[in-house]
């Protein structure tokens, strides 16, 4: 405690160049990403595929994944650019003092006298700024949606799809930011100095309902969920959860295929209570026996605690943002050097520290990706252990095949960016022998681009 009053002493100086170290930070980590995408891109030209795949990959599916990685690049590459033409527009233009008087003008004119407090006008901000990012952000959705995705035929959104989502999203925004936000700022205002304590409750705490709302409130705005037909299926996984002792409570088909050909499985739930959802997509492009080995690696994450341990983690690394917050929460060179000279929102604070907190973050996120990549080999171990090698192996293969995933990447590139590991190093850990083209009949498909995968979609 006395180190963060003695750090936040000693950083609030009177003309410090808070505004040109945040520009800075932001320009350096956007050169950085582009030295490791121009890495990336290098690898994407190859002509051949890694040899472990070379019996696997025909030379169709590998060049067509390849152009859709290059593309994919590209697209990072300019989407980059212009979000870090917005950053520093933002920043120059001095958005943020006139967005917030803006936010205190709406109240004064259209609210009663009492939700004219810096908690009310910083709901009005967030509510406006978050509308602005939205308007913003639409046209590289929309080219990445309709124009990239649809080139490459993975696209299986409906304008008015895309439209309904973007309403549920925006009720969904205003629906929980005002409530979350005015506790996070009557927290910092009522506890002092120490608020970052409770702080760490309070967002302990609503992780904890979200998770338990989730799957009631969130997830049947955007998808359906079917419980898993009786049959042979059903009956390994449910065996497979007895095996485990894992507390299945409901086995679930999602709809992912109404807006994409995504493949996976997850589960989620309370510690007593869990639920396993499966893609739609994944029974129909997996034998049952590969469905069961993905549910494996799945329910070998829990059963070596490696949900717990993120989760852990994740406290871990809030407390670390809420602590280092309290230095800046109170700074006023900081709230000065962005125009901000009589009044200091506690809410601006935020959003300047963690402009800051930047290059930390990284920093954390290169050690994250370390530990998943570990966590992963460590599930398909768990997998080949209970006899699904070659199933998992098998399914694997198939999606790289059939989502087009990148076959193969720069070692710096995969490090900052890939909490995965890459199939090639995926398949030599569970010791695969390939004997024949396990996805023969798929390539066919495949060929014509039927499907993609990204973020939690990798296993």
């Amino acid at each position: 405690m006395e180190f963060l009053q003695r750090l936040a002493r000693f950083l609030d100086r009177p003309l410090f160049p808070w505004k040109k170290l945040i520009i800075g930070f932001s320009v350096g980590q956007y050169l950085f990403e582009m030295f490791l995408g121009s890495r990336q891109y290098g690898v994407l030209q190859r002509t051949k595929p890694p040899k472990v795949l070379e019996k696997e990959v025909s030379q169709e599916v590998f060049d067509k994944s390849q152009a859709y990685g290059r593309a994919k690049a590209k697209f990072a590459g300019a989407s980059g650019l212009y979000a870090q033409l917005q950053n520093l527009a933002i920043y120059h233009f001095d958005v943020l003092p006139k967005l917030w008087s803006l936010a205190g003008d709406f109240l004064l004119r259209f609210a009663p006298a009492r939700f004219t407090g810096e908690i009310s006008q910083s709901i009005v901000f967030v509510l406006g700024f978050c509308l602005l990012q939205q308007v913003l952000s639409l046209p590289v959705s929309l080219y990445q949606t309709f124009v990239l995705e649809e080139k490459f035929g993975f696209n299986k959104q409906t304008p008015r799809l895309f439209v309904t989502d973007l309403l549920k999203t925006d009720l969904l925004v205003g629906i929980l930011v005002p409530p979350i936000l005015a506790g996070f700022l009557a927290i910092v205002k009522k506890t002092g100095a120490q608020f970052f304590y409770y702080l760490w409750l309070f967002f302990a705490g609503l992780q904890v309902f979200m998770i338990t709302i989730y799957p009631i409130a969130i997830l049947p705005l955007f998808n359906k969920l079917s419980p898993l037909e009786e049959g042979k299926l059903k009956t390994d996984v449910e065996d497979l959860a007895k095996k485990l002792k894992f507390p299945l409570h409901e086995l679930y088909v999602i709809d992912g295929s109404k807006r994409s050909a995504h493949s996976n499985a997850y589960f989620f739930g309370l510690p007593w209570k869990k639920h396993i959802v499966i893609y739609d997509t994944l029974i129909d492009h997996a034998e049952n026996d590969e469905v069961v080995a993905v549910l494996g690696h799945e329910l070998g994450h829990w059963s070596l605690g490696h949900t717990t341990k993120l989760f852990a983690i994740s406290q871990a690394h809030l407390f670390y943002i809420f602590s280092l917050f309290s230095v800046f929460v109170h700074n006023n060179s900081l709230y000065a050097s962005f125009g901000f000279g009589n009044e200091h929102p506690i809410l601006i604070g935020f959003l300047l520290f963690s402009d800051i907190l930047g290059p930390l973050d990284n920093v954390v996120k290169l050690l994250m990706n370390i530990l998943s990549r570990r966590f992963e080999f460590q599930a398909d171990a768990f997998a080949k252990n209970l006899g699904y090698s070659n199933e998992l192996a098998r399914s694997l293969i198939k999606l790289q095949i059939q989502n087009l995933s990148t076959m193969d990447a720069d070692w710096m590139y995969a490090s900052y960016n890939f909490s995965h590991p890459i199939l090639a190093e995926r398949l030599k850990a569970l010791d695969w022998q390939p004997t024949e083209r396990v996805a023969e009949k798929k390539e066919d498909q495949d060929a014509q681009g039927v499907a993609t995968a990204t973020g939690r979609d990798e296993l």
